[in-house]
């Protein structure tokens, strides 16, 4: 020790203490020189991988802008056109991380074979997300529905907003945002209420027995061939369905466009209330008749 503060003495300062230890203890003085040469190749490496993430980013962005534009000017479905863009980001950034810790000199090869062990594992356990995955390809190449579309699926009716990786997500019309698993849509009954132009109101009106029967029906054909959202082609219908245990039943069936459906319903039920109102008719409620037998016998 008073050989290392004399050589710090004889040659001043930190220069002193470096060369006092490097005679003094020989491996410190390797150890300065393996990390002075390669200090500086690992630090333009960890540059150029930094480089490659940062770069690679702003790439994948033009690439999803390039692709967008590309699908939307070919008239692709906005659900397809999501879809596709959230698989190429995810492939395009496994690139990019993996190009990136090959210019900082990870191999890759052991690594690969890790990931692999690795994925198999959560594979085995996510088979319900990998699923899902899979349920949601399908989503896109049948398509059973497109974004906008009002659906009934798994128990839940709404609009489509989006088919992602894994889920759906659905808009009620209180204005809820429901989210469900691509799965859960694909092993169920999709009702698609959006897929054709044209949708039939199918409404069952009770008159009573007592009523005029003709009278009824011709009210009822007035009332929905009047409306003018109600289509004349196909023709609209009134029958009688069914002579049920207290009314006489009619089916009336008008055709409407499909976005004028909801309102429309409601306005003939309206209607046709008001009209039988006006006109005496009658809509009978479940009635059981009693019959009492007087047993003159008995009483005797």
């Amino acid at each position: 020790m008073e050989w290392i503060i004399a050589q710090v003495n004889t040659e001043k300062g930190v220069t002193g203490v470096f060369s006092a230890v490097d005679q003094t203890l020989p491996w410190v003085k390797a150890v300065k020189e393996f990390a002075a040469e390669h200090a500086v190749s690992f630090g333009i490496r960890l540059l150029a991988a930094l480089a490659i993430l940062f770069i690679g980013r702003i790439v994948i962005g033009i690439l999803m802008g390039f692709v967008s534009r590309g699908m939307q000017r070919a008239s692709t479905d906005e659900m397809l056109v999501r879809f596709v863009q959230n698989v190429l980001k995810a492939v395009l950034l496994v690139v990019v991380v993996m190009a990136s810790l090959q210019t900082l000199g990870v191999e890759l090869t052991s690594l690969t074979a890790i990931l692999a062990a690795a994925g198999f594992a959560v594979g085995m356990a996510l088979q319900g997300s990998l699923s899902n995955f899979a349920a949601g390809i399908m989503l896109v190449v049948v398509k059973p529905f497109h974004a906008g579309d009002f659906i009934d699926v798994a128990g839940v009716s709404g609009t489509v907003q989006e088919v992602r990786l894994f889920s759906c997500s659905l808009k009620t019309f209180d204005g809820l945002s429901l989210t469900i698993p691509n799965g859960q849509i694909t092993s169920g009954v999709i009702k698609n209420y959006s897929s054709e132009p044209n949708r039939l109101i199918n409404l069952v009106i009770g008159c009573g027995y007592g009523d005029d029967l003709l009278a009824v029906k011709n009210l009822l054909l007035e009332i929905i061939s009047s409306h003018e959202k109600v289509l004349t082609d196909p023709e609209p219908l009134v029958a009688v369905d069914e002579l049920g245990a207290s009314s006489v039943n009619l089916v009336v069936r008008p055709w409407v466009r499909n976005e004028d459906f909801g309102s429309v319903k409601r306005q003939l039920t309206e209607q046709i209330k008001l009209a039988f109102d006006e006109h005496g008719f009658t809509f009978p409620y479940p009635s059981q008749d009693v019959y009492l037998h007087n047993d003159a016998t008995a009483e005797g």
